[in-house]
């Protein structure tokens, strides 16, 4: 399973998740209207070196466990590579990434447009990461 991995594809997708999210948060795109929902003054923003850190190690362990379950679906199910690594992608993201984050915002009472916000983010990061790894497959298994 671990040998099926494509670890140049894990890197450009963990990669892709700084690019996605740099552009999401922008304040020309959706980072004025996440800082007013979340309250974040962001005139008094700290150092972002300890967040940008736990952001791409969090995120390759997202693109190798997305590699390692669409290698194993694959396996399992046979078929087009790319097409399992965007049916697996979407189907973490809803099972997991979304259900968490919808729970938890409910009982923390943030607000709904917030959630959708942030669930919409991971969406399209997790799609950009299965399509990377969808387009370089592991060498000699397709």
């Amino acid at each position: 399973m671990l040998e099926h991995v494509n670890y140049w594809a894990v890197l450009i997708a963990t990669a892709s998740t700084m690019v996605v999210g740099s552009v999401w948060y922008t304040p020309k795109v959706f980072g004025t209207r996440w800082a007013k929902l979340a309250k974040v003054d962001l005139d008094n923003v700290g150092s972002a070196v300890g967040p940008i850190l736990t952001t791409v190690l969090v995120s390759f362990i997202s693109a190798w466990v997305l590699a390692i379950a669409t290698s194993t679906a694959w396996t399992a199910y046979d078929g087009n590579f790319f097409g399992t690594a965007i049916v697996v992608g979407i189907l973490l993201w809803a099972g997991f990434t979304a259900a968490r984050f919808i729970t938890h915002d409910a009982f923390e009472g943030r607000p709904a447009a917030l959630t959708i916000m942030n669930i919409a983010h991971e969406l399209v990061t997790v799609l950009i990461m299965a399509i990377i790894i969808g387009v370089w497959p592991p060498a000699g298994t397709v």
